[in-house]
């Protein structure tokens, strides 16, 4: 299975480690999907762990073992085709990404905006509780031998 995480759910993962965004942060590092990233997507996530509301929330070393492991073990997706879809332009290149690397779910928080286009081409956008409950159950199923 192939995800991209909303920026924002990287940053709840580490402000709020027992939240939904966080067990499916876990999930990524025990190997059960694949996360894709692009260079925009890095670049976003540094300049939002050093704004001062986030900053103040979250360790530095914490912050920089957040963007090592998105660039050493996630699928860094190159060229992103043009999109021009979400409520917010600045969003765009999370679909653009899920398109590019070919994403089953894009997990996202962003109500008014992603969220709400439900579905890019062939992946599903859904918030971090219904992913997180769907994998849940997955692997439920794999652990009684379905």
């Amino acid at each position: 299975m192939r995800l991209v995480f909303d920026t924002n759910i990287l940053v709840s993962a580490l402000i709020i480690p027992t939240g939904h965004p966080a067990a499916i942060y876990g999930a990524w590092k025990e190997g059960h999907f694949t996360l894709l990233t692009c260079a925009e997507q890095l670049d976003e996530l540094r300049a939002t762990l050093h704004k001062p509301a986030v900053a103040a929330r979250i360790k530095p070393h914490n912050a920089g073992r957040l963007v090592n492991e998105l660039k050493h073990l996630s699928e860094i997706i190159g060229a992103l085709p043009h999109v021009e879809r979400s409520a917010d332009p600045e969003d765009d290149f999370l679909l653009a990404l899920a398109e590019a690397g070919g994403a089953d779910y894009l997990v996202t928080g962003d109500k008014a905006g992603l969220l709400a286009l439900g579905r890019h081409k062939r992946t599903r956008i859904v918030p971090a509780k219904k992913f997180s409950e769907r994998d849940e159950r997955s692997h439920s199923r794999e652990a009684m031998g379905r």
